[in-house]
């Protein structure tokens, strides 16, 4: 639990990076460049440690497919911002933990919640929409593109979950889970970018790079290594009920990074997200 909580805030700091850099490197392509560049640490890591990569296990089909859907999530998500608001674009991609949650109900019965613990993923997805669903109006113009694609992005985010707990990637390390998924995103995000017509470098500055590298080590690298490999040894529809910390941490680390407000909704927000992450997790 410590551990699933230091690894929200990570991500929550890694939205405030990724917003920052965005001035410098289109997002698509930053998330690209960010798999690039955690697939060396990850080989190296592998190594030193006597991690086997390239031995033939029965995984490649699985862990293609998690790579695959990876690689769609991210693309669906900066593609959707194009369309749609971030504040409601968060609203919908945290319906992600419901994806889990139903997934391991009908595949992993050992794993299903009771009604408490539902109870607790409702008032954890209430607490984002505290938090954030004051723009959440009916969508108007070309909006609903967006929205469509970020829950696209949670679907897919939820199966990428799913796949590797349920398939021979649970079995697996987690560093050769993470290298299929870095791997594949590496190649796949440039392409998306590409094809979205995106600007690409946009003269990027020491602190851009600087940032990038913060989430190619520390983001990419450590705490997506570390995330695999939680699910393959802990509930992962537990786990999933965690990440509504994630974006709450982001607007914290907004407020203190980027000076943005810090308004009564977040915190009304962070005390549901916090009961139900207790409902849920509770004995």
């Amino acid at each position: 639990m410590g551990l699933m909580v230091f690894l929200c805030a990570v991500w929550g700091l890694n939205q405030v990076a990724a917003k920052l850099a965005n001035a410098g490197i289109s997002p698509v392509l930053q998330a690209g460049l960010r798999s690039a560049g955690a697939v060396p640490l990850l080989w190296a890591w592998s190594a030193w440690r006597g991690v086997a990569l390239f031995n033939r296990d029965g995984s490649l089909g699985a862990g293609l497919l998690a790579g695959l859907m990876f690689a769609g999530e991210f693309a669906l998500i900066f593609w959707g911002l194009d369309y749609t608001a971030a504040s409601r674009a968060v609203v919908f991609l945290y319906t992600a933990p419901f994806v889990v949650a139903a997934g391991m109900h009908v595949l992993v019965p050992a794993e299903r919640l009771n009604r408490v613990q539902t109870l607790g993923l409702g008032c954890a997805f209430l607490g984002i929409i505290a938090a954030f669903g004051e723009t959440l109006a009916l969508p108007s113009g070309t909006q609903w593109i967006g929205d469509a694609m970020l829950l696209a992005s949670a679907v897919l985010w939820g199966a990428t979950t799913l796949v590797v707990r349920n398939s021979a990637l649970g079995r697996l390390s987690a560093e050769k889970t993470l290298f299929y998924q870095l791997a594949v995103s590496a190649v796949a995000l440039p392409l998306a970018s590409l094809a979205l017509g995106e600007a690409g470098l946009r003269q990027p500055t020491p602190l851009v790079w600087g940032l990038l590298a913060f989430q190619v080590a520390g983001v990419a690298f450590a705490s997506y290594l570390a995330w695999f490999w939680l699910i393959t040894r802990y509930p992962a529809t537990r786990l999933s009920a965690f990440s509504f910390l994630t974006p709450l941490f982001g607007m914290g680390f907004g407020a203190v990074l980027l000076g943005e407000p810090l308004t009564w909704p977040l915190m009304l927000g962070m005390g549901l997200v916090g009961s139900g992450i207790w409902l849920v997790n509770r004995k």
